[in-house]
């Protein structure tokens, strides 16, 4: 553990210990890149403050520079030092929703990096509700810049295993935090206009933050160029294609030979015998637990060289605004 050579790449290490996340730490200092756990998925993490170390992270990930990256921070204390004004509505949702799965888009300092910004005049910044998180920002000393741990439009990952299969040799370090507990990425807010907008839906939903700072726009999906991540048409995608049935309970009409998926909100009484695999997202139809357990399950079906994976839809409020969105993302072409 002392001397960062004697690791392979990509080495999957407790980010309980202490040891471990004093090594995490040095690396992103010294500008490389540590898979990390947050609340809602595991992160590709750098120095946000360090160009060459994000465009690592871009390399790694195959994305696009014209898509931003979320700025990680450990504390209030560090906001002075990325974002250069902060509206009395952010400190309101500040003092409801951080630390949590609430990112907010702000006028950014001049000192962080264009490429971490995707050359725009803003910043997009979150308080990640995880202890391992947040103990790899106060070691490194730096906010810490990190989209999801994975190839760029493929399914977040919410293991420390999801990231290690498909990111292994192009992290120097993985912490493993155990399982993400939402599952889903941030809730995405922008406060640059009169009235605040929803860039990216999460598990804090729309009527959360109505309840606390009053309307909120949802805007459409800025596909070309967009001014938060996760708004392309087509992410968060399977390799296997993807069908969102017509509704709860439909089910599909297969294809002769045909080897299917079936990705179900909640247990089903009917038989689902022509389908070569079957995953429930919440057995007791707890949609926190179905938001929970999306990416894992969606990864296991791409797993199998499944033909089509078909997913039942579920209703579209709170938390399942969400999973809709994100099932959608996966669905298109």
């Amino acid at each position: 553990m002392d001397a960062e050579t004697n690791l392979p790449k990509g080495a999957i290490l407790s980010g309980s210990d202490a040891a471990s996340l004093r090594l995490a730490g040095r690396i992103i200092k010294t500008g490389g890149l540590v898979a990390f756990p947050t609340e809602t998925v595991y992160g590709l993490g750098c120095d946000a403050m360090n160009p060459e170390a994000a465009a690592k992270v871009f390399e790694a990930k195959q994305r696009p520079q014209f898509d931003p990256l979320i700025v990680h921070l450990a504390d209030r204390a560090q906001l002075d030092n990325v974002v250069a004004s902060q509206p009395p509505m952010a400190q309101t949702l500040m003092d409801e929703f951080w630390p949590g799965p609430l990112t907010l888009v702000l006028p950014k300092q001049s000192i962080v990096p264009d490429l971490v910004t995707a050359g725009l005049s803003t910043v997009a910044v979150r308080m990640p509700n995880h202890p391992i998180a947040q103990a790899l920002i106060r070691e490194a000393g730096t906010p810490i810049a990190a989209p999801s741990a994975n190839p760029f439009g493929y399914v977040s990952p919410t293991t420390a295993r999801h990231v290690s299969e498909s990111l292994r040799n192009k992290v120097d370090i993985i912490l493993d935090g155990g399982p993400c507990q939402v599952g889903v990425e941030s809730t995405i807010v922008s406060l640059l206009g009169p009235q605040p907008q929803l860039l990216r839906p999460g598990s804090i939903t729309l009527e959360q933050l109505a309840a606390v700072i009053g309307p909120v726009c949802s805007l459409p999906p800025s596909y070309n160029h967009p001014i938060a991540p996760g708004q392309l048409a087509r992410h968060y995608a399977t390799l296997t294609p993807l069908t969102i049935l017509t509704s709860a309970g439909t089910r599909p009409v297969l294809r002769p030979n045909e080897r299917a998926g079936l990705l179900l909100i909640s247990q089903s009484r009917e038989s689902q015998t022509c389908f070569a695999a079957v995953e429930v997202l919440s057995p007791t139809d707890d949609i926190r637990e179905a938001a929970r357990n999306l990416f894992a399950a969606l990864r296991k079906l791409d797993s199998l060289g499944l033909d089509r994976i078909y997913a039942e839809p579920c209703r579209e409020v709170g938390l399942g605004v969400a999973i809709m969105d994100r099932l959608r993302r996966c669905a298109a072409y």
